[in-house]
């Protein structure tokens, strides 16, 4: 399927209304189809709704298609990164006309008589194509996951084997199919989607949690901090027990450690969102990578940083390995941390600026905002950058 030339030059026109009233139109869509579709409220994460981060963050990519609409290969890497969320969240074929008539019903009604027949035709044709797209990625996505060794479409039950408090605030949970048999082979950085029915909860919850240790075909970690108002995490913590079955959706993601490259690696994280670094860094020694490997963390103190002593022991025993620890507000406690204070990557750019080097990061937005400024302004090349954004996506 292509766009008419008229579809194109119509749609593209719409992308400056659509920068400024595109929050509005996103919040009326998301009201309107949990009304008329309460059963996907099973599949949206309502936290994410509350923020409005959900809302912002679709206003973007469409507002982001509309102004790409004449070069839509610039959108390949967001196309993929949506597509494998939405693969996590079993996201069907079936799905796509309620959006769709949602969106298009929100769009009318925001702006009102700026959308006139023209319009209306033009972004029908276009969302048929955004539609297709995604459904053939996703399609992709879903087979590939089907035939890998260990692997399945749709969820998978799984038994909570093993749960480990990491630190005050993080911890870890282990999963083995409840079938006994394997799991898929995943690579380091991707996340899987847990699917939960939290007894104060109306519906079903699904999140995403990144898998926290190597690959081993037998097992999923993942470790998860108690946040003060997160209804899934503090489930986690306090209701889901060893022997427990779960529902999982297989590994996905889009941010993910080029296993095959030899480039020195330098891994920054703050708070938990060390979870992907460590599945890298575990990764790494596991497989004897001789690779200059930087592990960059940033905590409050050490009370709540967990895995502190597994990355120092694997620092130690590999010439090949640095650790720095940046604590927040350390306690009189605290010990083996380099830096008191918030992080300042420039008293470290001796360090971890390396020739040639891949940059991995993720943790608050604040600090993933801070951490790729100073990349860009010591110059490291746009696609030597790589992050990861809990929940809907932000550009950093």
């Amino acid at each position: 399927m292509s766009l008419s030339a008229q579809t194109i030059s119509i749609v593209k026109s719409t992308a400056p209304v659509l920068a400024q009233h595109g929050e509005e139109i996103t919040q009326h869509f998301y009201q309107q189809m949990f009304k008329e579709n309460p059963e996907l409220l099973d599949i949206f994460n309502a936290a994410n709704q509350k923020t409005g981060r959900q809302q912002a963050a679709l206003a973007n990519a469409v507002y982001a298609y509309a102004a790409n609409i004449d070069n839509l290969g610039v959108l390949t890497a967001a196309v993929q990164r949506i597509a494998h969320k939405h693969a996590s969240f079993n996201i069907l074929p079936e799905h796509y006309p309620i959006v769709g008539k949602h969106l298009l019903g929100a769009v009318a009604h925001v702006l009102g008589d700026a959308v006139t027949d023209d319009v209306v035709k033009a972004w029908t044709e276009a969302y048929g194509l955004l539609a297709d797209i995604f459904i053939e990625v996703e399609e992709g996505i879903y087979r590939e996951n089907e035939n890998s060794q260990g692997g399945w479409r749709g969820t998978r039950d799984f038994k909570v084997v093993g749960k480990v408090l990491e630190s005050e605030l993080i911890t870890s949970f282990y999963f083995e199919p409840a079938d006994g048999g394997t799991v898929a082979d995943f690579i380091p950085g991707q996340y899987i989607g847990i699917y939960l029915n939290p007894q104060d909860s109306e519906n079903r919850c699904i999140r995403q949690y990144s898998l926290s240790d190597a690959p081993n075909g037998k097992q999923y970690r993942i470790s998860v901090k108690r946040e003060d108002n997160g209804q899934i995490s503090n489930h986690l913590h306090d209701t889901v027990q060893v022997g427990d079955t779960v529902q999982l959706s297989p590994p996905s993601g889009d941010f993910f450690l080029d296993t095959r490259a030899e480039n020195p690696v330098v891994l920054l994280s703050g708070g938990v969102g060390q979870t992907p670094m460590l599945s890298m860094l575990n990764s790494l020694i596991a497989s004897s990578s001789q690779r200059e490997i930087r592990y960059v963390h940033s905590a409050v103190n050490g009370k709540v940083h967990a895995f502190g002593e597994h990355v120092s022991e694997i620092a130690t025993k590999h010439d090949n390995v640095e650790q720095v620890l940046f604590y927040d507000q350390p306690t009189d406690t605290c010990s083996g941390h380099q830096f008191s204070g918030l992080t300042d990557l420039n008293a470290v750019r001796k360090q971890i600026e390396l020739p040639d080097a891949h940059y991995y990061f993720c943790g608050p937005l604040g600090y993933m905002s801070m951490v790729s400024d100073t990349l860009k302004g010591w110059g490291v090349p746009a696609e030597n950058i790589h992050f990861e954004v809990f929940g809907p996506h932000k550009e950093i």
